[in-house]
């Protein structure tokens, strides 16, 4: 079977979009991938992979010169917390909220697709391997993100829900402004390498800090602008529960962990910077590109 991508990016955009494909094999419903599954472990897949993402990593390690070194669990807690507080409301949700217009909201969402996408699969993958209280906090993390097992509040249901209410367009990742493709993959940089589960515990914990206020603020927009409200309860759900589970998560996951692997706390950091750092500048980008039509 013939690689459905190119194995020589000329550049950064192609690099991601072929990173993309390669996560969909890991990541992706079966029934979308149809005989593409069998590529999974395929050697000419996982050269490709290797060589794409240590370049990458490379890149995303030239930015965290200054990021702390924490020695410990308490040290580990508080420059997550610090770096979650510092970056919480960026410039692109007050803006949502008190500015953009109908059309500039709505393609907003449908670039972000909720506080991050595919969150469930991204705990359920990072808990593998873990014990104890950490194991635990994500169950219940997941737990949450399945809507207590009630169907129709499963936080995919939710977002589905949402897309259909304001008819957000579906945006083909070609597309979509890099920094949009960067942020996605992203995630499958971290759920597709078991070495780099403490960056994905950093990741998937910065989003659930930050993701509360961020939530309200779209909440304002969708009622300024007269939202049906079926599109409420996903952005609802995420402002009242995810400061609880951003909390959680440094205490009952990221604490123990680390107390119990101290070489793991400048890892977390990192991952959450990562986070951080993709999150802020796809924020940057979109909004840029949305506000330019009104400006012309």
């Amino acid at each position: 079977m013939d690689l459905p991508f190119d194995p020589d990016p000329r550049d950064r955009r192609e690099r991601l979009l072929v990173l993309q494909q390669v996560y969909a094999l890991h990541l992706a419903p079966v029934q979308q991938l149809g005989e593409r599954a069998r590529l999974q472990g395929d050697p000419r897949v996982a050269e490709v992979k290797r060589r794409l993402e240590d370049a990458w990593l490379a890149e995303l390690q030239e930015e965290e010169p200054d990021l702390p070194r924490p020695r410990d669990a308490a040290a580990t807690a508080e420059a997550l917390t610090d770096m979650a507080v510092r970056h919480r409301l960026p410039p692109a949700y007050h803006w949502l909220a008190k500015q953009a217009d109908w059309p500039q909201l709505v393609r907003f969402l449908a670039l972000e697709g909720g506080p991050d996408g595919g969150f469930d699969d991204l705990v359920a993958l990072c808990q593998v391997g873990l014990s104890g209280s950490a194991k635990g906090e994500l169950a219940q993390n997941y737990w949450d993100e399945m809507g207590h097992g009630d169907a129709a509040a499963v936080h995919t249901t939710l977002h589905e829900q949402l897309v259909a209410a304001l008819d957000l367009p579906r945006i083909p990742p070609e597309e979509q402004p890099v920094e949009a493709l960067e942020r996605s993959a992203l995630n499958g940089l971290l759920a597709t390498n078991r070495w780099l589960q403490p960056e994905l515990v950093g990741a998937l914990g910065m989003t659930e800090l930050q993701a509360g206020p961020r939530c309200t603020m779209v909440l304002q927009a969708l009622q300024r602008l007269g939202a049906p409200a079926e599109a409420l309860p996903f952005y609802r759900v995420h402002a009242e529960v995810d400061p609880v589970h951003g909390r959680d998560w440094v205490e009952k996951a990221v604490l123990p962990l680390v107390a119990e692997n101290p070489e793991w706390g400048p890892r977390v950091v990192r991952g959450a910077h990562w986070r951080n750092r993709t999150n802020l500048r796809f924020f940057a980008a979109a909004q840029a590109a949305l506000e330019r039509p009104a400006a012309a």
